[in-house]
């Protein structure tokens, strides 16, 4: 984690907060790396479900900063930059916009405040990194392909309508609905839920850009781990190498 995000942990249920309120939440690398850590600590913790939210009242995130975008988006995406079997809440207000949909979508369970708006301008904008594809898997085909393409504004209650999102709530209260889901799956018998969550995901099919994305974690995980290091050193020292498999 870093000063972008924040991790806590309560009762088996994780907080993972965007603080980013000043720039609405933009997504830059400092955000995606504080994502992908406490991604990382929670699939390691004793916790059992985790909650994502943003500060600020105006946006759960704008999407991709502009003046400073992330290099590997996807690293910052639950169930991608890093795998999870424990499932993850988003609770979202405001403005949704762009990589900050493909964060909630992959999450497992999606609370949306009334104000919240979600918009995928990229066929707009000239750039796209591709897992937002991966919408056709969650959401009925011609939605998802009308939300990709057109740009347009969608709203809370529409999302919800669409399958978009679980619950709508007034606004200011998604964090305590999201609360109320995680407090029962915090409760419910992980084996289960982590059992059902790895047979939904195999059974979900992915975009090019997401299994392009999932084998690339895989290979970062060895040119990132301690082996990889020891590697270097044995040959180095012309000697051979320990590897303890992390």
């Amino acid at each position: 984690m870093n000063d972008t995000v924040s991790y806590t942990s309560a009762d088996g249920i994780a907080t993972v907060t965007i603080n980013r309120a000043e720039k609405m939440n933009a997504l830059n690398e400092e955000v995606i790396q504080g994502l992908r850590s406490a991604w990382l600590r929670f699939a390691d913790s004793s916790d059992r479900v985790a909650i994502l939210h943003a500060a600020g009242d105006r946006a759960f995130s704008v999407g991709a900063d502009i003046k400073s975008p992330p290099s590997e988006m996807w690293q910052g995406v639950p169930s991608v930059g890093v795998r999870l079997d424990k499932p993850v809440i988003a609770a979202v207000h405001g403005w949704c916009i762009g990589g900050a949909y493909v964060i909630v979508q992959m999450c497992d369970l999606v609370v949306a405040a009334d104000n919240t708006v979600f918009k995928y301008p990229e066929a707009q904008l000239g750039f796209t990194g591709g897992l937002i594809a991966s919408a056709v898997a969650r959401i009925p085909h011609k939605i998802a392909m009308e939300f990709m393409l057109l740009g347009q504004d969608l709203s809370a209650e529409r999302a919800f309508e669409v399958g978009m999102v679980n619950k709508v709530v007034p606004k200011g209260t998604e964090l305590e609905a999201a609360l109320g889901f995680a407090e029962i799956l915090a409760k419910s018998a992980p084996l289960v839920v982590e059992t059902l969550k790895k047979f939904s995901l195999a059974t979900l099919n992915q975009s090019p850009a997401e299994a392009g994305a999932l084998a690339r974690e895989g290979l970062l995980r060895i040119r990132t781990s301690e082996d990889g290091a020891e590697g270097g050193r044995a040959f180095r020292e012309k000697r051979d190498p320990i590897f303890t498999g992390r």
